[in-house]
């Protein structure tokens, strides 16, 4: 079993990748969460499993197909999908061009 290890900063780090802010507090106590996971997916990957079937799915059904129909009583027209936009041209939202990491 292998000791994982992460950091305040780590996840200080991640949060800025997801553009998710955390205070410093958060960041201690979601460090120590992350270790307390990795210890439980180290604890289960100990487990003897060679005589367990492999299961796909728990909940016994099979081929639970829907009609792929259009219900038109929910459907927007593209002048209701975009009568909030900040910004459309031609029918379309406009939304700013991310090319690179923001730094928070």
């Amino acid at each position: 079993m292998s000791k994982k290890s992460v950091t305040a900063k780590d996840v200080h780090h991640i949060s800025q990748l997801a553009q998710i802010p955390i205070t410093e507090k958060e960041s201690k106590e979601l460090a120590k969460a992350f270790v307390e996971t990795f210890n439980v997916i180290d604890q289960l990957q100990s487990l003897n499993v060679s005589q367990t079937d492999i299961t796909y799915q728990v909940t016994g059904l099979e081929n639970n197909w829907r009609e792929d129909a259009v219900d038109k009583k929910v459907m927007f027209s593209q002048k209701e999908a975009l009568q909030n936009a900040k910004k459309t041209h031609q029918g379309y939202f406009v939304v700013p061009k991310i090319l690179e990491a923001k730094d928070t």
